[in-house]
């Protein structure tokens, strides 16, 4: 129940389960505080509890849009938003969780329509976007409306073997501010860091996250180490970049092959090398011809016209591996909280490589 046994959430179609509401929650609020520090609509796609992406509205090009299999250039905020946020990493958001900051229209509608997802959460909706959503899987695609005025209690609490445990929640706004010791940093990327950090919050820990012009491109979430999230992190970003290359834009699908398929081929093509020869001869049979792959030069020469690309964690770098990882990546600003005894031998390879880093003095750990 909530305060005062008013429920800020309605339940507008469907039936949702107990990982829905707590999928819908969490995005909502990432998206709420989004758009509170920005000023722009903003959107994520969340699964088992932490983003698989999210974004504030943004200027998509047509490589991109060709990339995400639209049409066109997404023309709405919330839209343009929300397709920058699936695109993080259109296979972990399969099934997804939406939200968005603002009113559902119709070109959202149609954008949410095409893809497999479970459900929606926004403050409204058009009617003539309902309509439609109302008719996503049979009827039965989970639609909730959350009350954008409704403001929690200050402390938490969850039962876990019996217990109540209680904290105050987290409810520290990551705003540019928090990076202004970095006075070089364009103003592009503090919004990514604000963007990337702020996604943090809302990532099971540990967790990393890399940003480009405002959308998450990449998130390592729930790993008991800081390198294997930076390295998820980054491997991710790096299929985000790739998935724009002529060569990738170039592949030859069937033509009835479904956007899924379509998806989980481009990821197998981007990881050539690494299939096994089974899953390789899989690929040909299904696309009907063997690809040229991607060189290792070919991969390195893209990865560099993706200029401002950020990274941020969601606690201190312990080791400069961190920051090793994040270079090849082509990361060129880091945020972390700072406070490691070896905080020093992280900004020494941070200076060996020309990334900036930024001590931010926050941890935004989540359990």
């Amino acid at each position: 129940m909530a305060r005062g046994d008013e429920l800020p959430l309605a339940v507008v179609n469907g039936s949702p389960g107990y990982i829905n509401i707590l999928d819908a929650l969490n995005a909502w609020q990432l998206v709420r505080e989004l758009k509170t520090v920005t000023g722009k609509e903003a959107a994520a796609s969340f699964k088992h509890v932490s983003p698989a992406g999210a974004a504030v509205a943004g200027p998509t090009t047509e490589a991109f849009a060709r990339s995400q299999f639209l049409d066109g250039i997404p023309d709405s905020p919330v839209a343009s938003a929300y397709v920058r946020a699936r695109g993080a990493d259109r296979m972990s958001s399969f099934g997804d969780a939406a939200a968005v900051s603002g009113r559902v229209d119709l070109e959202l509608a149609e954008v949410l329509k095409a893809e497999v997802s479970d459900l929606v959460i926004a403050p409204s909706y058009d009617p003539e976007a309902l309509r439609l959503l109302k008719t996503k899987r049979q009827g039965q695609y989970l639609i909730l409306q959350i009350d954008s005025d409704y403001e929690p209690e200050p402390v938490e609490s969850r039962d876990v073997f019996g217990l109540t445990l209680e904290q105050e929640r987290n409810a520290r706004l990551i705003i540019p501010e928090l990076f202004a010791a970095a006075d070089a940093v364009p103003s592009s990327e503090l919004e990514s860091m604000v963007v990337a950090t702020t996604a943090l919050k809302y990532t099971q820990s540990n967790s990393a996250c890399v940003a480009f012009r405002g959308q998450v491109i990449g998130v390592g979430a729930g790993q008991q180490s800081r390198i294997h999230c930076t390295r998820l992190a980054c491997s991710k970003a790096e299929k985000w970049m790739l998935q724009t290359h002529p060569k990738v834009l170039a592949l030859r699908f069937p033509p009835d092959m479904g956007r899924p398929e379509r998806t989980n081929a481009i990821d197998q093509y981007i990881l050539w090398d690494e299939l096994s020869r089974p899953e390789q001869s899989h690929f040909i049979a299904t696309m009907g011809y063997e690809p040229e792959p991607l060189s290792v030069a070919e991969r390195r020469s893209w990865f560099g016209t993706f200029d401002g690309l950020v990274m941020s964690s969601d606690a201190f770098i312990p080791f400069r591996d961190n920051i090793d990882r994040a270079a090849m990546t082509g990361v060129s600003y880091v945020a972390h909280a700072g406070g490691s005894i070896r905080d020093e031998s992280v900004r020494q390879a941070a200076t060996e490589l020309g990334i900036t880093v930024i001590e931010t003095g926050v941890r935004c750990f989540l359990h």
